[in-house]
């Protein structure tokens, strides 16, 4: 039986994506405190409107427990502070130390870890170079001592809206009352509203929303980000998250894969106060009842070079078109596959390999881009959504023959491929590459992250390049920041030892100023030559951000009236 979470006191961004959830629009505000006592009064007046993780009715199922529900909010409000944010709050000295040091650093100090800033510089000259020149100046002035300190962001408060009724691409008018409501409230507290976002720092909030893309004349919100790749499928569910009958389904390719088939992960890797896949609880300040039921953000802001993109991948497939003997079409589709680990509507290669399976797959499922109507879309809607999206192997593919060892969802999610008695090489008996059907999830359980946010930027019928404002707000949760999202970072997504890639880092995530090759594992059988892209850049640039922690209702309310008390 899962385990029963108290949902009233956790956020609501914790145990949902909101866009999964018909909220296709977001923005992102920053506050300054300037002294205690505004930044308790300012808390104290937002919590009062924070969305928590409290279930939505469905009108299919009966609630295992009606005190756990609330109705869906129109506009969805939650609350992160940074650590500068509970230095500026007053918090006592013994509960500020114990937090952990990559939240207390801070994210733009541990850029090098994280690869943000070259690896080959060394810090003085990193600094003496600018390298943090095109992030937004919010964040340029965030956490650092040539800037006054009152451009530290203390506060992130995130809203998400669902549409307006009657409409299919306009945000509900309860975002911009919302909106103006915080704003107001802030003021009244004396507490600041910081702009400086975008390139020109114009901007006085960050806004995101799902890509829209025109189907059957009308524009619909989609699960694409700005490369053109379907986003979001595999984020992972934990016990507790999802009443037992949502669990069933949707644990299938996203929780953990051990003996007995899929299994919800352990909420303490993602929910602060409950045990973790080690068994133990992770470490917290002091009190025990301030960190209980909270968790850690990591807020990037991830820009999308779109036209070094396309015309990257342009000039790779007409050189892989002529080695593959394939069309310049098939050649594109695959490569971007390949990169990826996924076609671009989302259908994993672990499952459909080659293109001409692919094509096949979309006619049977009836959501062919050849016919972009309605009915494609919601068939490609409930595709995205089931387990067959997600319920697939690696430990079947150690060579790479059907999805690459170095594609990015391969790094970014394991599954079974690092079980320790997985076999590289062919088994000497059959001649084929060694298959592990017992391997196990065991070496990934415990460095998974849960996935917020939405892309940013023009819709799919506008013009892209790399110098207009597009690509992905990422929201990375997780109980450890170091454990999880920095090691998945710094080893699987900056490194290759792991699968075997040498130097190589992720195809989309990674820097390419040094390491610019994607290998292509091909099977012997197939009669065809590897493949290896050599002419990769840099597509994704982070543009800023910072670590947060997000507070349990019970800690919101403790800060508020300034009684958080370590003895």
């Amino acid at each position: 039986m899962t385990r029963k979470l108290d949902l009233n006191d956790i956020q609501g961004n914790v145990t949902r994506a909101y866009g999964r959830y018909s909220f296709p629009f977001a923005r992102y505000y920053f506050f300054h405190f300037p002294n205690p006592a505004s930044g308790r009064a300012f808390v104290d007046t937002v919590r009062t409107v924070v969305t928590t993780a409290a279930r939505w009715p469905k009108t299919d199922q009966k609630p295992e427990d009606p005190s756990m529900v609330q109705p869906k909010p129109d506009c969805t409000t939650n609350i992160a502070l940074s650590f500068t944010g509970l230095l500026a709050l007053g918090l006592p000295v013994r509960t500020l130390q114990a937090f952990p040091d990559e939240f207390i650093e801070g994210m733009k100090a541990r850029a090098f870890i994280l690869g943000d800033r070259d690896p080959g510089e060394t810090e003085r000259a990193a600094e003496k170079n600018k390298w943090d020149a095109h992030w937004d100046p919010i964040w340029q002035n965030n956490r650092t001592s040539s800037a006054p300190a009152d451009g530290d962001v203390h506060m992130l408060v995130t809203l998400n809206a669902q549409l307006a009724p009657d409409t299919t691409d306009k945000p509900h008018p309860a975002l911009a009352e919302r909106a103006e409501w915080l704003l107001a409230a802030a003021k009244k507290a004396g507490v600041r509203h910081l702009g400086g976002i975008g390139a020109k720092g114009d901007q006085d909030y960050q806004s995101a929303s799902a890509v829209f893309e025109n189907v059957g004349g009308v524009n619909l919100p989609t699960r694409k980000e700005h490369f053109g790749f379907t986003d979001g499928i595999g984020d992972p569910v934990f016990e507790g998250q999802l009443s037992a009958a949502d669990e069933a389904k949707a644990v299938v390719g996203r929780g953990k894969l051990m003996g007995e088939g899929w299994q919800p992960l352990a909420t303490g890797e993602f929910v602060l106060g409950h045990p973790d896949e080690s068994q133990e609880l992770p470490p917290t300040a002091p009190p025990y009842e301030f960190m209980r039921n909270g968790t850690f953000v990591a807020f990037r802001k991830l820009h999308e070079n779109v036209g070094t993109f396309d015309r990257v991948l342009k000039e790779e497939a007409k050189r892989y078109a002529n080695v593959a003997n394939v069309s310049d079409v098939e050649a594109e589709e695959t490569l971007r596959a390949k990169m990826c680990g996924r076609w671009s509507d989302g259908v994993p290669l672990a499952k459909v390999p080659t293109y001409q399976d692919w094509r096949a797959f979309q006619k049977q499922h009836k959501f062919d881009p050849n016919t972009p109507d309605l009915e494609a879309y919601k068939n490609h809607d409930v595709y995205v959504r089931s387990g067959e999206a997600r319920d697939f192997r690696y430990a079947d593919d150690m060579p790479g023959y059907k999805c690459p060892s170095g594609a990015h969802i391969r790094r970014v999610n394991t599954r079974d491929y690092l079980d320790p008695l997985n076999k590289t090489g062919l088994d000497p008996e059959t001649g084929k590459p060694h298959e592990n059907p017992d391997a196990t999830s065991a070496l990934n359980k415990r460095r998974r992250i849960l996935r917020r946010g939405l892309p940013y930027g023009p819709s799919n019928n506008e013009a892209k390049d790399d110098s207009t404002e597009q690509g992905v707000i990422m929201l990375i949760m997780c109980a450890s920041l170091f454990r999880q999202f920095e090691f998945v970072q710094q080893q699987w997504i900056q490194y290759g030892l792991d699968f075997h890639q040498g130097n190589n880092t992720c195809p989309l995530l990674g820097r390419h100023d040094r390491h610019k090759r994607h290998t292509i594992p091909e099977n012997p059988e197939s009669g065809k030559p590897p493949y290896v892209m050599s002419k990769l850049d840099t597509f994704v640039e982070c543009r800023g951000g910072d670590y947060f922690f997000v507070p349990s209702m019970t800690a919101l309310r403790m800060m508020a009236m300034g009684i958080v008390d370590p003895t």
